[in-house]
């Protein structure tokens, strides 16, 4: 039976130099004895999964609202998918796995119903009170808005995942944390995960778009990633569905771009010789990227989000859902200023923050449905 340290060593044994060890994870805001079988960062993991914000995000809108269908992407199935890629190159690239999926995992937490349309409206809303970011709100989840333990706000997860959690460059408020982030600088766990979030994204989108007929296949055909492979899928299957075909040239546009980023940045890791830590952030405060995908894909890649902007988040019929979602949030926003008594008691108990910021927490959390339940509830027309 392996105890906490043997499983600590045996793990860290599989890490390259510059990764973040599990020995270094031990550490949380309040103390806590850890557990004898298990890493910190399986705690952390299985915290947000139990978590309420990440059981909400089932009915969270990814592109499409819950609404629309069931096999479309919800925040939820984002999440993992981004967990999943996040995986898969911290084990090539000699990094912690556990970390990058417990921060994958983490990501999206702070999301507003509607998505990023419902993030947009928000943060107009707010900005007379500091405004509103989903990844700010990720960690105020996290730290303060999750209520699952009498010792504590938050969910008390490691040090290392908090801080994994932050978006370098984000104007977060001053705090130990903030301090301690900008000392050590930016993991690489982290930084890749950023690129899984939007290698997945961008996949999914383009899968959804299609099978919902909004993305014109003929439009589409004009990338050189989708050209490329498609027309080898529909050599080697000639007498397969349409849509077969495109959800096979999808799986491997993905796995050539996580390929092509995993070698990619090995070669620069080889190139600037990292052999530490400290070798990455010295880089990185150069402005040197190093976990990146090669020229060739990264244009490849931007030339799909532009595509995906122009033929799929402006498509009529979702900026019809998108406009829908604002309502629903400047109505529930302004309602709940003025009447202040309509929030659950249970929720302003355990706040201490000006009430704009209270009633941001309370909208930001709710899933599009109940968010769309409360609003007819209080007169919205």
């Amino acid at each position: 039976m392996k105890l906490l340290e043997d499983l600590i060593n045996e793990e860290d044994s599989k890490l390259s130099h510059y990764a973040v060890f599990n020995k270094e994870t031990l550490e949380r805001i309040y103390l806590e004895e850890p557990h004898s079988y298990r890493l910190p960062l399986h705690r952390d993991r299985d915290r947000i999964l139990h978590s309420w914000a990440f059981k909400r995000l089932e009915y969270k809108t990814q592109v499409f609202i819950n609404s629309e269908g069931d096999n479309f992407r919800t925040r939820l199935t984002h999440s993992l998918e981004v967990a999943g890629i996040s995986r898969t190159i911290c084990y090539s690239l000699g990094l912690n796995p556990h970390l990058g999926e417990v921060i994958a995992l983490a990501h999206d937490l702070g999301h507003t119903p509607f998505g990023h349309a419902g993030q947009d409206i928000l943060h107009e809303l707010m900005k007379p009170y500091g405004g509103f970011e989903h990844n700010k709100q990720s960690l105020r989840v996290v730290q303060k808005l999750e209520s699952r333990y009498p010792e504590f706000s938050g969910l008390n997860l490691t040090r290392v995942t908090l801080v994994g959690i932050m978006k370098h460059g984000g104007d977060y408020e001053e705090s130990e944390l903030k301090i301690l982030r900008n000392e050590i600088g930016p993991s690489m766990e982290a930084i890749l995960t950023d690129a899984a979030d939007e290698i997945a994204y961008i996949h999914h989108d383009i899968e959804d778009g299609l099978e919902r007929n909004l993305i014109n296949i003929n439009d589409i055909y004009k990338n050189e990633l989708w050209k490329e492979i498609f027309l080898d899928v529909e050599q080697q299957n000639p007498n397969t569905s349409m849509t077969l075909k495109q959800r096979k040239t999808i799986r491997l546009m993905m796995n050539k771009v996580i390929t092509d980023f995993i070698e990619n940045s090995h070669q620069n890791i080889k190139k600037y010789h990292i052999s530490n830590k400290q070798d990455f952030r010295n880089l990185w405060k150069q402005g040197k990227k190093i976990l990146e995908n090669s020229l060739e894909i990264s244009q490849q890649l931007k030339e799909l989000k532009s595509f995906l902007y122009e033929n799929l988040y402006q498509h009529p019929k979702i900026l019809e859902k998108s406009k829908y979602g604002q309502k629903i949030i400047e109505f529930l926003f302004n309602y709940l200023i003025k009447n202040p008594s309509k929030i659950p008691e249970s929720y302003t108990a355990k706040h201490s923050d000006p009430f704009p910021r209270l009633v941001a927490d309370y909208i930001s959390g709710m899933t599009d449905r109940y968010a769309e339940l409360k609003a007819k509830e209080f007169g919205f027309l």
